[in-house]
């Protein structure tokens, strides 16, 4: 198999950023990836004046504001990347027309996406959703490979995640009513969009565990496509009895060839291992491809590359518009209703 495209057209002539929120993810994911693909950050704004001013130092970003009008003021493409609950506010202090990349998710259900969607519509804002594992070089690797047809129909797409979830480093998760689907599956549901399109249906469980307060962490689900196309999730965040049999993986299979992905983030997480693709025709063999980077923080780079080239007119197309980004959030309020139903009885009970 000839090389597959593993990463997003840079902008030829990219503008700053400022990026709204220092926390964690700016840290580790956002500022690794803009100074890698040679991207300006202008200035952060965060409420916690101290933490912006820290990681400002830490990057050798020039300017910490000291209002969120200070930063919308400038001429920039803005990044907000604060909790969900803060993004109609941001939003709605921003420049009308303005281009903005939205942390995901778009908000904690579809009500907020759908308030968010119409907020984006109002004010003119060209805006996208950071869904960013879809840019991961493995993930646009298989999406180049369906493309070309290397794959043939897709039969087949499996998420297998059976591995050791560090929660502790997500105090906030805490109080949130729904926790794995929307803030984990969620990366999961829409990266298969991005490969499939849209389902047309959804059985979903989710489940909690008794080491855990938190309200869910292990979710099964099926994704209907019809009757050619089978996509499943499982996803355990509890496998606590070593490394030998955790999981981070994604198998997508057609009827000409198929892939394996291991999302080696995940194993160890945050620390993690390299991610692997391997391919293969039908009967084999399979072939490893080397990878250029891995989903953190190299898929960071992707979302931002495109906002730029497509508010430049470079790209004809916003991956993760909010108009795109809102069919996700759809799937995620999809399988929370059916969590809702109760399965069919079985005979005899």
């Amino acid at each position: 198999m000839s090389a597959l495209q593993q990463h997003w057209p840079m902008p030829t002539a990219p503008r700053p950023i400022v990026i709204i929120g220092a926390g964690g993810i700016v840290r580790d994911a956002h500022l690794p990836a803009y100074r890698k693909a040679g991207f300006v950050v202008a200035g952060l704004f965060d409420t916690d004046r101290h933490r912006a001013q820290e990681l400002a130092d830490a990057w050798n970003v020039p300017i910490v504001f000291g209002s969120l009008e200070e930063a919308a003021a400038a001429d920039a493409i803005f990044d907000v990347a604060a909790p969900p609950v803060a993004h109609r506010a941001i939003l709605s202090a921003l420049p009308e027309g303005a281009s903005i990349l939205l942390q995901k998710p778009m908000g904690l259900d579809l009500a907020e996406a759908t308030a968010i969607r119409q907020l984006c519509r109002d004010r003119r804002l060209i805006a996208a959703v950071n869904f960013q594992l879809r840019y991961a070089p493995m993930m646009l690797a298989v999406a180049d490979a369906i493309t070309r047809g290397d794959l043939g129909e897709l039969v087949e797409i499996e998420v297998h995640i059976n591995l050791v979830t560090p929660w502790h480093l997500f105090p906030h998760l805490n109080a949130n009513p729904r926790v794995e689907i929307v803030s984990h599956s969620i990366h999961y549901l829409d990266a298969i969009r991005a490969l499939a399109g849209n389902p047309l249906a959804v059985m979903a469980r989710s489940y909690g565990h008794p080491s855990s307060p938190l309200a869910d962490t292990r979710t099964s689900a099926i994704l209907d496509y019809g009757s050619a196309l089978r996509a499943v999730l499982s996803i355990n965040h509890h496998h606590d009895f070593g490394r030998r049999f955790q999981d981070a993986a994604f198998r997508i299979e057609g009827t000409q060839g198929a892939a394996m992905i291991k999302l080696g983030l995940l194993l160890d997480y945050p620390t993690g291992e390299a991610d692997e693709l391997w391919t293969a025709p039908r009967g084999g063999p399979w072939e490893q491809h080397s990878l250029d980077g891995g989903w953190f923080p190299d898929a960071f780079i992707g979302p931002m590359a495109n906002l730029q080239r497509f508010t430049a007119g470079e790209d004809d197309r916003l991956a993760t518009h909010v108009e795109d980004a809102w069919h996700s959030m759809a799937l995620v309020e999809a399988c929370y209703q059916s969590n809702t139903r109760p399965g069919t009885p079985v005979p005899g009970y």
